[in-house]
């Protein structure tokens, strides 16, 4: 059963528009941008969102590229961007402009991004000898060492 996380914001701009889901189940708030913006090609550029958030102890917020400004070529290039519970500046998507063409405009009020919220366990490391770990199947074996399909 879904248990309701409130997630306080704050406008910091009159035209700041608030986060909506793309349909009841999505797992993500589109956030939308603020002002229009020019992003050049193979350059990161900040888009803001005019909107601060206060996150619950707990849990932090992850920023993710809207998948159709992805398949048009505009990526985030830190992958996902993660919002930590004690941030209260303002919400800015990093993104760079991959696709045809030497610029891409971002209009105001479009959507650019997804804001989506995940819980953070409380973590603690203890150190032991490499031959103390738990062995696996997969042993050491990385960067595509379980297959390819």
């Amino acid at each position: 059963m879904r248990k309701n996380l409130l997630v306080e914001f704050a406008k910091l701009d009159p035209d700041a528009i608030i986060p909506t889901q793309g349909s009841p189940q999505a797992a993500g708030w589109d956030l939308y941008a603020l002002n229009e913006i020019v992003i050049k090609r193979n350059l990161s550029s900040m888009i803001r969102t005019g909107l601060a958030v206060a996150i619950p102890e707990g849990w932090e917020g992850q920023i993710r590229c809207r998948s159709s400004l992805g398949k048009k070529g505009m990526i985030m290039p830190n992958g996902i961007g993660t919002i930590d519970s004690d941030y209260r500046g303002e919400l800015l998507v990093l993104a760079t402009w991959l696709g045809q063409g030497e610029e891409f405009l971002i209009h105001k009020g479009e959507r650019i991004a997804q804001l989506l919220f995940s819980p953070v366990p409380l973590v603690e490391f203890q150190e032991k000898s490499y031959d103390e770990l738990s062995s696996t199947k997969r042993g050491s074996g990385g960067f595509g060492s379980s297959g390819r399909f």
